[in-house]
């Protein structure tokens, strides 16, 4: 079943906010959360990265929505939607520096909200496919003993395999997450599975694959590393605490 897009929004009006949840969800989108303040959002989209952004320009806080993105922007590749009421030439110009996919001035219609989601979601696909038609992006990651190489970027570089945290599915792509950096890949993760050193990465979760060194608890249901909750598998968590055995 193919899951529904994920959308924050960030706006501190709480009256428009929960207008446009209902109305994202009447059109099928999955709300992540409505947050009013960008240091609050910023904490969220750790626990839970959305696919689009629905972000007003005028937050109270010690951000404002263009510092927000900006600050995202530094470790995430999130499509930015912005809301604004009354912008200026010269917060528009600085907007534009975060390369967002749409604008909606309020108030707005539904049609207006979901015309820019669809517009964003026609400009991500279409960026795919660039992607994809790279042909460096077509190389499968080079796997070795102590090292894989992936594309970042318009090259090849190296990652330590002991330096990879986890890997987590984002539809036909996989983000690795090592200690510094995040690559994003042009594959499965069934299919990045089956290459990675099965000594030490193990998939405990559709969505996630771990590098079991680094786990630093285990839950019920999910394993900590690097103070981010993974969710575990009740099917496959016996064969993690099997594996751990054997370490």
């Amino acid at each position: 079943m193919e899951q529904p897009i994920k959308i924050l929004i960030v706006e501190d009006e709480m009256i428009i906010a929960a207008n446009i949840s209902l109305q994202l969800t009447n059109l099928g989108y999955e709300v992540t959360g409505i947050i009013p303040r960008g240091e609050e959002a910023l904490i969220h989209i750790k626990k839970n990265k959305p696919d689009i952004l629905l972000l007003d320009i005028q937050l109270k806080g010690t951000i404002d929505g263009i510092e927000m993105a900006q600050i995202m922007q530094q470790d995430y590749n999130i499509p930015i939607i912005y809301l604004t009421a009354n912008t200026d030439d010269a917060h528009f110009e600085k907007a534009k520096t975060t390369n967002p996919h749409a604008f909606i001035s309020k108030p707005f219609k539904k049609l207006d909200l979901q015309h820019a989601i669809e517009l964003t979601l026609h400009n991500i696909q279409k960026d795919d496919l660039a992607v994809k038609s790279d042909p460096i992006n077509n190389l499968d990651p080079f796997v070795l003993s102590d090292c894989i190489f992936v594309r970042h970027h318009d090259k090849m570089v190296k990652v330590a395999i002991c330096n990879i945290l986890y890997i987590e599915a984002e539809r036909n792509y996989c983000r690795i997450y090592s200690k510094t950096k995040e690559y994003l890949l042009v594959m499965t993760l069934k299919d990045l599975d089956e290459k990675l050193p099965t000594n030490l990465f193990l998939r405990i979760h559709r969505s996630f694959i771990v590098n079991i060194s680094h786990i630093d608890e285990i839950a019920t249901r999910h394993v900590v590393i690097s103070k981010k909750a993974i969710p575990l598998s009740k099917s496959l968590k016996e064969e993690l605490l099997n594996r751990l055995h054997t370490i």
